[in-house]
């Protein structure tokens, strides 16, 4: 089994936005790069998980890019990236809750259908009257 820190790579890219002329001089954005496929740690089961989750992140040959620029400097836009993976490879291993089908109950149900008469009455009253009134 291969460590983390292997498949990650990051890539240092400089960051839009504000910042005045911090921003044309410092690469602080970060780019963070894993290699889905070649972590065996993660199961199956999890990896689809995981392709629903991270959507449009996840390239064509399974790398999950992760981008944090929202940070001014370096260090805390790759703390944060890394939270960001982190959060969501513990989001793809924990099974979704079981969604039980219910029905609405009988009362439930006539209580909808009398605010519905009550609404439908209501906006009667508005009308304009008929010539045959």
């Amino acid at each position: 089994m291969q460590p983390l820190e292997t498949l990650i790579e990051e890539r240092f890219i400089r960051a839009s936005g504000p910042g005045g002329q911090n921003v044309n001089k410092v690469s602080s954005a970060v780019q963070l790069r894993y290699a889905v496929t070649g972590d065996s740690r993660i199961s199956p089961a999890h990896l689809m998980r995981l392709r629903d989750l991270a959507g449009q992140r996840l390239s064509k040959d399974d790398v999950l890019i992760i981008d944090a620029k929202e940070h001014r400097s370096q260090e805390q836009n790759r703390h944060a990236a890394r939270l960001r993976l982190a959060t969501l490879l513990t989001q793809a291993c924990r099974l979704p809750k079981r969604r039980r089908p219910t029905k609405p109950s009988r009362r439930a149900r006539q209580r909808r259908l009398d605010g519905k008469a009550t609404r439908s009455r209501l906006k009667q009253t508005r009308r304009r009257p008929n010539a045959d009134d």
